[in-house]
């Protein structure tokens, strides 16, 4: 899909003013709902925003991280990269890392930064899937 970054207003061959999307570049959507369906759904409990909000009410500094791009280096089994095929114009491609869209990428990747941060959570930082608040 084109990936929009702004609109300019031109006129169309009748001589009408139209707006128009610019594109910076292209987004790859893959539709994951049949593989979604089928998948056994991993009940990782996430906190909800208020809840992590209310842990850090209080302190005299805060500090926030964003991890950009998080989910992206998280590695998908070997075996199960199969799942994640999609074609396009251009060939056959497989996801090695985790993609947007797939049903238990935010249990998993709130899983790992919790256990990457475990010395660290509810002490001096709260992790909201890839926000880190320090």
């Amino acid at each position: 899909m084109p990936k929009k970054s702004g609109i300019i207003v031109g006129q169309n061959d009748k001589g009408k003013e139209v707006s128009t999307c610019l594109t910076s570049g292209w987004r790859v959507c893959i539709d994951y709902r049949k593989l979604n369906a089928v998948k056994r759904k991993d009940h990782f409990p996430l906190s909800f925003i208020d809840q992590v909000l209310e842990r850090v009410l209080g302190h005299q500094f805060y500090y926030f991280l964003d991890g950009y791009s998080g989910y992206f280096q998280i590695e998908i089994a070997v075996e199960d990269q199969e799942k994640t095929t999609f074609t396009c114009p251009f060939g056959t491609y497989a996801y090695k890392k985790m993609s947007f869209g797939l049903c238990n990428v935010p249990a998993t990747f709130q899983r790992c930064m919790l256990s990457i941060f475990s010395d660290m959570v509810e002490r001096i930082m709260e992790v909201f899937m890839d926000d880190i608040t320090v």
